[in-house]
């Protein structure tokens, strides 16, 4: 039985943890981490992963918190030999580097960018098609609360694209050509590729890459409209890092093509 922490419990995706982990015949939910639990939850919640850890006993921690608490927490339980599956993003490669060198010999460190299996193989649709296409852009779309910009699979969207194509930068026009007083409308370059993020409540999570080249595009998206879509990740990752250590980062780390699920996920890829 895997037991498990579950830091920003009260969050949205905390939530939706919870109650995948219960869920789960091979997991027990040891706690939860949130300052903001009120008391009508029926199971321990302590307001910092210090007092967990004097607290409960567990085997991992799943991080869903924010970008400013993400790291102290990470600090906390790497030491104390906890595997931690990190789902915040936000943090540089060299900081989860770092992060991965406190760690007790044999504790893992995951972090994904994304938990559905939709978004991971966007990621590997897109690393397939970018030395084929000379430009290449990343529109991404989340609810109103997100608190970082670019998204993290923005991020590694565009890094994936930019090694694939070894480098070479889009042959579209850049911020040269933004007008005064509307800098920015060329997105944020990552890696030599454009990413532009919208907010707005009427999204969940969704991105999409597009690729051009002459006399034709090809749009690679991914829909996420239910949080439900990422449990099947994020437990994939806790059943996993038990076995593994030091540093690992996306999901198609643990992903095979004999674990795929029959069942609809609440994931939609569309590729046109």
């Amino acid at each position: 039985m895997i037991k498990v922490a579950v830091a920003g419990c009260a969050g949205r995706m905390g939530s939706a943890t919870v109650r995948a982990v219960c869920a789960a015949d091979d997991m027990e939910l040891a706690c939860g981490i949130d300052p903001h639990v009120g008391a009508e939850v029926d199971f321990p919640v302590f307001a910092s992963v210090a007092e967990a850890l004097d607290g409960a006993a567990f085997d991992v921690l799943v991080d869903f918190t924010q970008p400013k608490a993400v790291e102290g927490n990470l600090r906390a339980a790497l030491p104390a030999g906890v595997d931690c599956v990190v789902g915040t993003t936000g943090l540089a490669r060299e900081v989860l580097e770092e992060l991965a060198a406190l760690a007790l010999t044999g504790t893992c460190l995951f972090y994904a960018p994304n938990f559905t299996t939709g978004a991971v193989l966007m990621m590997e649709f897109a690393k397939a098609a970018a030395p084929y296409f000379p430009e290449a852009e990343v529109i991404e779309f989340h609810h109103c609360n997100k608190k970082d910009a670019p998204s993290g699979t923005a991020v590694r969207t565009a890094q994936i694209v930019a090694e694939a194509r070894g480098g070479r930068a889009s042959e579209a026009p850049g911020k040269k050509t933004e007008i005064a007083g509307c800098e920015g409308a060329r997105g944020a370059l990552v890696d030599g590729v454009p990413v532009h993020s919208v907010r707005s409540m009427g999204y969940v999570a969704s991105q999409e890459v597009v690729f051009g080249s002459f006399g034709q595009t090809l749009s690679i998206r991914h829909d996420s409209w239910d949080r439900a879509s990422y449990m099947p990740g994020v437990l994939l990752g806790i059943r996993s890092v038990g076995g593994r250590s030091g540093l690992i980062v996306g999901l198609e780390n643990f992903m095979a093509p004999s674990d795929a699920p029959c069942h609809n996920d609440g994931a939609s890829t569309t590729v046109r």
